[in-house]
């Protein structure tokens, strides 16, 4: 991945490696930003003057940018050129991430947070693209490793790194961090990518666009709000619902009744087994993954009395078991079939989830860490060889749209997940909470009619305790539902096209021969 190479179009000479940490710092702060926000956020809410409620548009307001603007992204490089959107795209987040840590209120941080959504879309596919079109075929697992490893960074790192320095400095550092390390991707990609010439080939589809933003927009607004609003006991749930599926039924009808490259969505990207099998399996990876890393740390600090640092610290090892799965991969795609290495990852995962599936409220740190690092790893063997299945057929010319759908499909997946397992997280902990104060009052009558039950204090500490153990059955059901899920998508790798074996230069020798005779 280092060394000057020569480009596969056009013969001009690029530096592969600077060009790859350039556009790897791009997205690793991007990555990061989704989440380094989250543990800051208590003390945000007492420097500007906000709600509990009026503060998680802080965080809503950057997915739902990034969600709607990340289809742009296949256009806007058809448009202006890779290498323009790149530059206009990390200078709008880097300032606007600046734009976040100067904010006086709420109405300041909640626009600047939208800048960063909207600029900062386009950086992880385009970072995608980017490795795919710089790297020959024969190097595209290794590229796709060291992009993973940017992607997947982020959510490990950023709740850490986030609480390190709120607790170290201020807040305000989670946003003038990107400053420097911006600045720095800028540069390489100014200095290091060829200019490549718009090619204007696609047209903008204005109603496809606004039909697609409503129902992605929607459908975030609805998954983040939802488990305030208790749901669909909410008439701004309902109202959410139903605008997601009537556009999103407007944007199937428009794109399947128009021609090709006359729609917003190429639905030439379908027509690719391996592209399609690789955006439902990276939707069940955002689902598992970002699900289970949402659970993890409300369940050390909630049930455990764990600090954001102390919780960061047992998770973190899950991060490193990924990045050295990725390092291994990447040399093994285009080697081993790519089905076999997914397998591995998927039975991996399982066995971390199954691990985790026999948690009590009583955990040392081993018990939390080596289950995370094994699911780590069997992440990594997942991350990669699909990154590589999904686009090995797919045309050059269709991958920054491919890429961009790509990125939105995780991106909805594992919003999906998180507002799932949040939902069944406080609707079984209700349910065991009765079901324990059931069984107590049956086979316990003893302990309900001693002096200790009578007293205020004596119930308080009892229903805590209760609370605490009915929380813990809630995160083990959903353990049960995250295995589960991960079973069932293991038959599904059958739909991926086995990958077709290069011959040698001694066999196509032979083959000629054999012609001739």
């Amino acid at each position: 991945m280092s060394g000057t190479a020569t480009a596969p179009a056009g013969g001009l000479a690029i530096n592969r490696g600077m060009i790859t940490v350039s556009i790897m710092l791009a997205t690793i702060i991007q990555a990061i930003d989704g989440t380094i926000a989250n543990v800051a956020l208590p003390h945000m809410q007492g420097s500007l003057n906000a709600s509990s409620d009026q503060i998680t548009w802080v965080l809503t307001s950057f997915i739902v940018a990034a969600a709607i603007a990340t289809p742009l992204t296949g256009w806007l490089s058809d448009r202006f050129g890779l290498k323009n959107v790149f530059l206009v795209s990390i200078a709008g987040f880097t300032v606007a991430s600046m734009l976040c840590g100067i904010a006086s209120n709420l109405s300041e941080i909640v626009i600047a947070r939208l800048l960063q959504g909207l600029f900062g879309a386009a950086l992880v596919p385009l970072s995608q693209s980017t490795l795919l079109d710089i790297n020959p075929k024969e190097k595209h697992g290794s590229a796709m490793a060291v992009w993973g490893m940017g992607v997947m960074v982020g959510p490990i790192l950023g709740p850490t790194l986030g609480g390190w320095l709120t607790d170290a400095y201020d807040w305000r550092w989670c946003f003038f961090i990107n400053v420097p390390i911006g600045a720095a991707a800028f540069f390489g990609i100014w200095k290091y990518i060829p200019r490549t010439i718009a090619k204007r080939s696609i047209r903008f589809d204005v109603f496809g666009f606004a039909m697609l933003s409503l129902a992605i927009g929607s459908l975030q607004m609805l998954l983040d709000r939802g488990q305030s609003n208790d749901w669909f006991s909410s008439s701004e749930t309902w109202i959410e619902a139903i605008i997601v599926f009537v556009s999103l039924g407007y944007f199937i009808i428009h794109t399947a009744t128009r021609p090709a490259g006359a729609t917003f969505l190429d639905y030439r990207l379908l027509y690719n087994r391996n592209f399609v099998t690789g955006l439902l399996f990276i939707f069940i990876v955002g689902m598992v993954l970002f699900a289970t890393r949402a659970l993890m740390p409300s369940m050390l600090q909630g049930l455990m009395h764990y600090s954001a640092m102390a919780a960061g610290v047992v998770t973190a090892p899950s991060g490193l078991g990924t990045m050295l799965a990725m390092l291994v991969v990447g040399r093994m795609v285009g080697k081993v079939d790519l089905r076999l290495i997914l397998a591995a990852g998927f039975g991996l995962t399982a066995v971390s989830l199954a691990w985790m599936c026999t948690y009590t409220i009583v955990l040392s740190q081993p018990d939390i860490i080596w289950p995370g690092i094994v699911q780590g790893i069997g992440m990594g063997l997942v991350f990669v060889p699909l990154s590589a299945a999904s686009f090995a057929t797919l045309p050059a010319n269709l991958r920054p749209e491919g890429t961009a759908i790509y990125s939105l499909m995780r991106n909805i997946g594992s919003s999906i997940g998180i507002a799932m397992v949040q939902a069944l997280q406080v609707g079984n902990t209700q349910a065991a909470h009765a079901g324990i104060v059931e069984r107590m009052t049956e086979t316990n009558s003893a302990l309900m009619s001693s002096s200790y039950a009578q007293t205020q204090a004596g119930l308080e500490g009892l229903n805590n305790e209760i609370n605490r153990q009915a929380s813990m059955i809630a995160y083990v059901d959903n353990f049960w539902l995250m295995l589960i899920l991960c079973l069932l998508s293991m038959p599904l790798l059958l739909l991926i096209a086995a990958p077709k074996k290069k011959k040698s230069a001694e066999e196509m020798e032979h083959d000629q021969l054999a012609a001739m005779e």
